[in-house]
């Protein structure tokens, strides 16, 4: 299984990224997919989740109605549009699958929200 993350950066308050993660290695048009975010001294934030066809998303209160998770199973990749982004969304972003009971991470991607 291989996750790599990429769309990072830094960007202003109120500003736009997505971010993008390529899967490989296992049947990713059968598996849920998540976003997760983690910061420095805090435990690691689930932000988004999608179902294994794309009709069923999920966020917590602090990123809804600003992120939009998406998945093309074509191309094995699975997207994070974040809008409307505040300081407090800077942190490194990761997709991740479990796939036969086991948790696969990306190396992460650092988002940084900063003016």
């Amino acid at each position: 299984v291989q996750l790599v993350e990429s769309g990072g950066g830094l960007v202003q308050p109120g500003g736009s990224l997505t971010l993008s993660c390529a899967a490989s290695g296992f049947t990713f048009s059968g598996s849920f997919m998540r976003w997760h975010r983690q910061t420095p001294g805090k435990e690691r934030e689930l932000v988004a989740v999608i179902s294994s066809s794309g009709d069923y998303t999920n966020y917590p209160d602090s990123v809804k109605d600003r992120f939009t998770i998406s998945r093309d199973n074509g191309k094995n990749t699975v997207l994070l549009q974040m809008n409307r982004l505040k300081p407090e969304d800077t942190a490194v972003y990761y997709c991740n699958v479990v796939n036969f009971g086991r948790i696969y991470w990306g190396q992460g991607t650092q988002v940084t929200v900063s003016s």
